[in-house]
């Protein structure tokens, strides 16, 4: 654990060291990094869920478990690929992203639980591509404003852009 603390703070004093502005831009090109994972996550647990006739409530666990892990995955990717060790690196995908992901999922999902007959929609329906659609796009809007309130406090996708 020291080690990976000792990691973290070697390769901060080797990265270009300068925060990340809390501007309207950088929050959207954060929040639009967490929508592909959550989007991707998303959608591959509708699918399955659907394809395999599961019902409602294990079908969206599974969209949200597989939202994270691909939102937390495309970060950690890029974060090992500076060069910080595994635990480090999860360490800090897990401070960048938690509270995004989580505030896109609650406004994905609660759309489509409050669209009429969202919930019920089969993968050959139109209105399940267009209620998920357009929850996610309402996602991002609603999420983009968390994400530069983050960065303007040093949270969020600031501790993942100290990495690149």
């Amino acid at each position: 654990m020291q080690h990976e603390a000792h990691e973290a703070h070697a390769h901060q004093t080797h990265a270009h060291h300068h925060p990340a502005a809390a501007t309207w831009s950088t929050a959207a090109q954060a929040t639009l990094h967490c929508l592909t994972g959550c989007a991707i996550g998303e959608v591959l647990g509708m699918v399955i869920g659907t394809a395999l006739g599961w019902g409602n409530a294990p079908t969206t666990v599974l969209a949200i478990v597989l939202a994270f892990f691909f939102g937390y995955s495309l970060t950690l990717r890029g974060v090992l690929k500076a060069g910080l060790g595994f635990r480090a690196a999860f360490r800090v995908a897990l401070a960048a992203d938690t509270l995004s992901i989580a505030v896109m999922e609650l406004i994905d999902n609660g759309v489509i639980v409050l669209w009429p007959d969202a919930m019920d929609a089969e993968l050959a329906d139109a209105l399940f591509w267009i209620s998920l659609a357009l929850s996610l796009v309402i996602a991002f809007v609603v999420t983009v404003p968390v994400n530069k309130w983050m960065i303007g406090r040093g949270k969020g996708h600031a501790v993942v852009h100290q990495f690149h």
